[in-house]
């Protein structure tokens, strides 16, 4: 069975709006609600692909009932930890007259300690045959050390771990193996100490030394330009398909979720990347996460 793990879950905002103007009472064309959070939207990816999977996570209020709400309609099966304050509301708004998008992400509520511990108790359930995909920010309360915790305990049971988060303590978890690493461009310069994006014969390089380190498989998402998939035997590049882009919000989910997916499925890297940047790219061009529908290609 394959778990999603979302530490900082979120209802998203998505509002479309002619102009933006302060002082003023603006007029939106539309807007939807959305549930969301990073391990969230790849459960949703996983599903529409037929590939049955569990939504872990944390959060609280009336916001995380929303989510579970639309999970359970979805028929994704969910088990989160509830703590007392709300999860978060984000606002993504797109300003037609600026061809802009504005993002106003909040924090998440705080977790105590009794409700981490409880959460990593469900993940020790997890066996052998598991795979368990870790996404996003962390919720206050929740340090970044938790990963290399929740890596020991995958090293231990022997289930596969999937990590997509900025935090640079992702390097601390590459001796315990983890199956697969979806840094972005920044974020993997980031954890090599480089101020600004390098050219990507260099992030190629970097993303081999995350391999060298123990990491098994990286898939390097460049936004717009596409992505690197690189492991011990192989790299490739895609690029991403080009059209008019509407939410980025959950592009890279998309990503991961229909990456794993072909990976458990047994699709070659090739054909995987290929459609994982497919998928990547309708995410963009519409208001929520892709049906798999469309005919973009990379």
């Amino acid at each position: 069975m394959i778990y999603t793990l979302t530490l900082n879950p979120a209802i998203d905002l998505v509002i479309d709006t002619k102009t933006m103007q302060p002082n003023v009472v603006n007029r939106t064309e539309s807007y939807d609600i959305q549930a969301n959070g990073k391990g969230v939207n790849v459960s949703f990816i996983l599903k529409r692909l037929g590939i049955e999977n569990v939504a872990l996570g944390i959060g609280g209020g009336f916001t995380i009932k929303y989510i579970e709400e639309v999970l359970n309609k979805s028929d994704i099966t969910n088990d989160f930890v509830h703590v007392e304050k709300p999860t978060r509301i984000n606002v993504f708004t797109r300003v037609q007259d600026e061809n802009q998008e504005y993002k106003l992400v909040n924090k998440g509520p705080k977790t105590n300690k009794n409700q981490i511990n409880e959460l990593l108790k469900k993940i020790k359930k997890l066996k052998k045959d598991d795979i368990l995909s870790l996404s996003g920010s962390f919720s206050e309360g929740i340090e970044p050390g938790i990963l290399s915790q929740i890596a020991r305990i995958s090293e231990k049971n022997q289930f596969k771990l999937v990590i997509d988060t900025s935090y640079t303590e992702v390097l601390d978890t590459l001796k315990y193996h983890p199956y697969l690493i979806k840094p972005n461009e920044h974020e993997i310069a980031s954890w090599f100490g480089m101020s600004k994006v390098p050219d990507q014969e260099t992030l190629i390089k970097m993303g081999k030394e995350l391999i060298h380190r123990g990491a098994l498989n990286v898939l390097i998402s460049l936004g717009g330009l596409g992505a690197v998939f690189i492991n011990s035997h192989e790299v490739l590049f895609g690029n991403a398909a080009k059209g008019e882009v509407v939410n980025t919000a959950g592009s890279g989910d998309t990503m991961l979720g229909s990456f794993l997916g072909g990976m458990v499925t047994g699709l070659s890297s090739k054909e995987n990347l290929k459609r994982t940047l497919a998928a990547g790219s309708d995410t963009a061009f519409q208001s929520w996460i892709t049906n798999f529908r469309e005919k973009n290609t990379s």
